[in-house]
C-alpha cells in the first residue's frame, strides 16, 4: 500500500510536468498574474478589514449618540410605586413615539425586573417585535450589546424617585452588514480584474520579450529550409541574454560551416581519388585478365583448372572494380559525354551478353526504339543490372520480361518478373549500397549489392526516375517491376506504338534467337 507521501510526490512531479509543457510565454503571463492576485488579495483584504472596523465603529458611534439623546428627551409618568407594577397600570408617557427613530430602530422601556412596560414602534398583530432583552444587572451605566441582528445599548435609569428600570435603544446591523458586503464585493471584483488585467498585459508583455527569439526560430527555420548556415542572425538591440544566444548561435553556424567545408572538401578528395584509383586499376587487371586467358589454354590439368579459378577470380574483380568506378565516378560528379542513344539496342545487347546465364529462366525482350541523351556504356551496365538482378533473385523457369519505349510520352525501360517480390522492409533500402537480399539464387549472382545502386547512380546522371512496384500484388507471386522513365532526347521523334505495344516482328525474331540459344545450351 503505498504512502500519503508517495502520493503527494507523484502529485507534485505531475504538477510539475504540467507546468513544464506550458510554453513559456504563459508561463511568464500566470506567474506575473498570480503574483498580482497574491498582491491584490492582500491589500484588498487589510482594506476589508479596515473599511469593516471603520463602518462598524462609525455605526457604534451613532447609535451611543442617539441613545444619549434619547435618554435626554424621556420623560416617565407612572401612577404607582412599585417595582411589579402590572402592564397598564404602568404608563409611557413620554417622547418615545415622538423620538426619530431612524433605520428601523427599536426602543424598549423595561422595570427592574425585567418587565416591559412599553415600546416604539409598539407591537401589533401587523408586526412582530424582535426579542430584546435587558441586561440581568443592576449596575447603573451604558451597556453595548448584539441581539438578534441589532446593536443594543441599555442605560440604567430612574423615574422621579418612584421607581427604575433599563432603557434600550437598538439598531439593526443590516444597513452595515449590506455597507460592508459591497465594500467586499466591490474588492473581489477589483482583485479577479486585476488579474485578469495582469494576465493580458503580462502576455503582451512576454510576446515582445519573447519576439527576438520568434526572429531567431524563424531564421533557424529558414536555414534548415535552404541549408545555408551563411544567413544573418539577427541581433536585438539590448545587449542581453537573447544577444548572447543569437551570438552564440552565429558562432555555431560559422563553425558548423567550416566544418561541413572541411568535410565536403575531404569527401570530393576521397571520391576523386578512388575513381582515379579505380580507373588506373583496370589496366593492370586487363593484363592480368589476358595472361590467365593465355594460360587457361595453354596448361592441363590441375595447373589449368587453377588457372581457370584463378581467371574467374580476377574477372569477378574486374567487374567489381569497374562497379566501384563507375559508382565513384557518380560521387565525383564525373559524366562521359552524352550522345542519343537508342535504349532498344542497348537491350539487345545487354540480353545477348545475359543469354549463357539466363538459360533456366524465360527472357522475353521487346525493343521498341526510345532515343535518349546518354552514354551507352552507363545505359548497357544500368539494363544489363536489372536483368541480372531479376535473374539472381527469381527461381529457376520464371518468366522476365523487359521493354523499351515511350510510355507517358517519355522513353523508359521496364523489366519485369513473376517472382517472388522484394521484402517491403527492404524496398525502402533496396537502391543502397552494399545492401543484399536472401536468394541469390541464379547463375549470375555475385552477391556484391552494387547492382541496384549502380541503377539509381547512372539513372540519376541521366536525370532518370526509377519507381519500384508489384508486377501483380493480388498473386502468390506478386513480382518486380522496375520502371525507368528518361528525360527525351532533344530533337527526338517517339514512334507512334507506346511501350506497352511490343513491335511484333521484332519480339518474335528476338524469342527465337533466346529459344535456339536456350536449346543449344
Amino acid at each position: 500500500m503505498r504512502s500519503p507521501g508517495s502520493y503527494i510526490r507523484s502529485a507534485a512531479r505531475a504538477t510539475f510536468s504540467a507546468y513544464r509543457s506550458v510554453p513559456v510565454r504563459w508561463r511568464l503571463a500566470g506567474g506575473s498574474a498570480a503574483l498580482t492576485c497574491v498582491i491584490l488579495a492582500t491589500f484588498a483584504t487589510g482594506v476589508g478589514i479596515l473599511t469593516s472596523h471603520q463602518v462598524k465603529g462609525e455605526f457604534r458611534a451613532e447609535t451611543q449618540v442617539a441613545m444619549e439623546k434619547l435618554r435626554a428627551q424621556i420623560r416617565i409618568n407612572t401612577t404607582g410605586v412599585s417595582a411589579t407594577l402590572p402592564e397598564g397600570h404602568t404608563s409611557c408617557s413620554s417622547d418615545i413615539d415622538s423620538f426619530d427613530s431612524t433605520e428601523a430602530s427599536q426602543i424598549r422601556l423595561f422595570d427592574n425586573f425585567g418587565n416591559l412596560l412599553c415600546s416604539a414602534p409598539a407591537a401589533n398583530r401587523h408586526f412582530k417585535l424582535p426579542v430584546l432583552q435587558p441586561p440581568y444587572s443592576s449596575t447603573a451605566g451604558t451597556v453595548s450589546s448584539v441581539q438578534n441582528g441589532y446593536q443594543v445599548y441599555a442605560d440604567y435609569i430612574t423615574w422621579r424617585g418612584y421607581g427604575s428600570g433599563w432603557l434600550l435603544y437598538a439598531r439593526p446591523l443590516s444597513a452595515t452588514d449590506r455597507t460592508i458586503s459591497k465594500v467586499t464585493l466591490f474588492l473581489t471584483f477589483g482583485v479577479i480584474g486585476g488579474s485578469i488585467f495582469a494576465l493580458l498585459a503580462g502576455l503582451f508583455v512576454a510576446e515582445r520579450a519573447m519576439r527576438p527569439v520568434a526572429e531567431l526560430t524563424d531564421v533557424a527555420r529558414e536555414i534548415e529550409r535552404t541549408r545555408d548556415p551563411t544567413l544573418r542572425i539577427p541581433h536585438p538591440e539590448a545587449d542581453d541574454e537573447v544577444a548572447e544566444l543569437a551570438r552564440t548561435l552565429e558562432s555555431m553556424l560559422s563553425a558548423l560551416d567550416a566544418a561541413r567545408a572541411d568535410t565536403e572538401s575531404a569527401l570530393t578528395r576521397q571520391r576523386e581519388f578512388v575513381a582515379d584509383a579505380g580507373h588506373e586499376l583496370r589496366t593492370p587487371l586487363t593484363s592480368v585478365l589476358a595472361n590467365l586467358e593465355l594460360l587457361a589454354d595453354e596448361l592441363v590439368g590441375e595447373q589449368a583448372d587453377s588457372a581457370k579459378a584463378a581467371l574467374r577470380s580476377t574477372r569477378r574483380m574486374r567487374r567489381l572494380v569497374g562497379d566501384l568506378l563507375l559508382l565513384a565516378r557518380a560521387d565525383a560528379e564525373r559524366q562521359h559525354p552524352h550522345r542519343p542513344t537508342d535504349l532498344a539496342d542497348v537491350l539487345m545487347d545487354a540480353a545477348g551478353e545475359l543469354l549463357p546465364v539466363a538459360e533456366d529462366h524465360e527472357l522475353t525482350v521487346y525493343p521498341g526504339h526510345a532515343i535518349v541523351d546518354g552514354d551507352r556504356d552507363d545505359l548497357h551496365r544500368l539494363v544489363l543490372n536489372l536483368l541480372e538482378n531479376a535473374i539472381s533473385h527469381t527461381p529457376a523457369g520464371t518468366p522476365i520480361s523487359a521493354r523499351t519505349g515511350i510510355e507517358h510520352g517519355s522513353p523508359a525501360l521496364i523489366v519485369e518478373d513473376n517472382g517472388p517480390g522484394i521484402s517491403p522492409e527492404l524496398q525502402q533500402r533496396v537502391f543502397d549500397r552494399f545492401v543484399r537480399g536472401g536468394g541469390d539464387t541464379g547463375a549470375g549472382a555475385r552477391g556484391t549489392g552494387l547492382g541496384l545502386a549502380i541503377v539509381r547512380a547512372v539513372a540519376d546522371s541521366h536525370n532518370a526516375t526509377v519507381t519500384l512496384g508489384k508486377q501483380n500484388a493480388a498473386a502468390e507471386n506478386p513480382g518486380t517491376r522496375f520502371v525507368i522513365a528518361f528525360p527525351a532526347a532533344p530533337g527526338a521523334q517517339p514512334p507512334a506504338a507506346p511501350v506497352a505495344q511490343p513491335v511484333a516482328q521484332t519480339s518474335t525474331t528476338t524469342g527465337k534467337i533466346i529459344g535456339r540459344r536456350r536449346s543449344r545450351s
